[in-house]
């Protein structure tokens, strides 16, 4: 495929983000390849975010209202949009850096049987920045992942919303983003298309993860796991559609998925639904760290708290 043909859809989800969204938005005017539209979704927002929207002027961005639905529906909103083939996309929150969507042209040039492509970010925190830890690849490396759930595994996410371009074509099959998740719609919706289809991707930092303090009060989560965990059974049913050399990997990757979920229990003191997820883990998966887990169920709170502070610590 020539490079010259490829043009993306940038789709930006806004959700009361008006202290960020210019930054996010300028991010993609400033790329070294300027062949793409920018859809930014408003999902309800009850901010000013829409008029800073307004306030840039440029005749590719397009701002479309919507009752507030969720980022996933905003998201999929986006999608149906879209005019282009090739979708990107970024939250109201993050950045590009100059080079991404060069970069993300370059490896649909070089590897067009893929649809999903992605590159390595930052997470930036409090003015710190750091590279996102993704092991099992060479720090030069730019091709196809062999075994995503492999990688996913030992590393921080190393497919991040805001660092990823798919193919239209691809997300209408597999229905777009789940909605009604609040949290880990995106990890579903990554290790759907991983499961089916090939991923390339670039061990370079092109994109920043803004991290919001807010997901932890003094060590303690702020938000309950979603009782349905429709991200743990989407995860599940995936277990008939990869080769079975990649279903040892995808069993520990629900593993790790339920283990978040009795970490967050168990800090928010639910000590019943936590050994719900680590027995659900327990069979996927049998780990010290579990056993541990259960075993700080039954202990008390105090022993619990002083658990996770020193694990965090470390």
């Amino acid at each position: 495929m020539s490079e010259e043909v490829i043009s993306f859809s940038v789709v930006i989800p806004l959700y009361n983000k008006e202290s960020t969204v210019e930054r996010s938005i300028r991010s993609v005017l400033r790329q070294s390849v300027q062949d793409f539209e920018i859809i930014v979704v408003n999902d309800g927002s009850t901010d000013n975010g829409t008029l800073i929207v307004e306030s840039i002027k440029d005749s590719r961005i397009r701002l479309i209202h919507q009752a507030n639905q969720g980022v996933s529906a905003a998201r999929n909103r986006g999608i149906i949009e879209a005019k282009h083939e090739f979708i990107a996309f970024l939250d109201a929150d993050d950045e590009w850096l100059p080079e991404f969507l060069k970069r993300i042209r370059r490896m649909v040039d070089r590897f067009p049987e893929c649809d999903l492509y992605a590159t390595r970010y930052y997470f930036d925190s409090s003015s710190r920045r750091r590279s996102a830890i993704v092991r099992g690849l060479p720090d030069d490396f730019e091709g196809i992942i062999g075994n995503y759930f492999n990688i996913a595994l030992n590393s921080n996410p190393p497919v991040w919303s805001s660092a990823t371009c798919v193919r239209k074509s691809v997300l209408a099959k597999i229905g777009g983003f789940p909605v009604g998740v609040k949290s880990g719609e995106d990890l579903l919706t990554w290790a759907r298309i991983a499961s089916r289809y090939p991923v390339a991707y670039s061990m370079d930092c092109l994109s920043v993860f803004y991290q919001s303090p807010s997901e932890f009060s003094e060590g303690r989560p702020t938000r309950v796991p979603a009782h349905d965990n429709i991200v743990g059974n989407g995860l599940a049913e995936l277990q008939n559609i990869v080769d079975k050399d990649a279903r040892p990997f995808l069993c520990r990757y629900c593993a790790l998925w339920h283990k978040m979920r009795a970490s967050c229990y168990l800090r928010l003191d639910m000590r019943s639904e936590a050994r719900h997820e680590i027995v659900k883990a327990l069979h996927y998966d049998v780990r010290l760290i579990l056993i541990i887990y259960l075993i700080l169920s039954f202990l008390p709170s105090s022993i619990i708290r002083k658990a996770f502070s020193f694990g965090s610590s470390n």
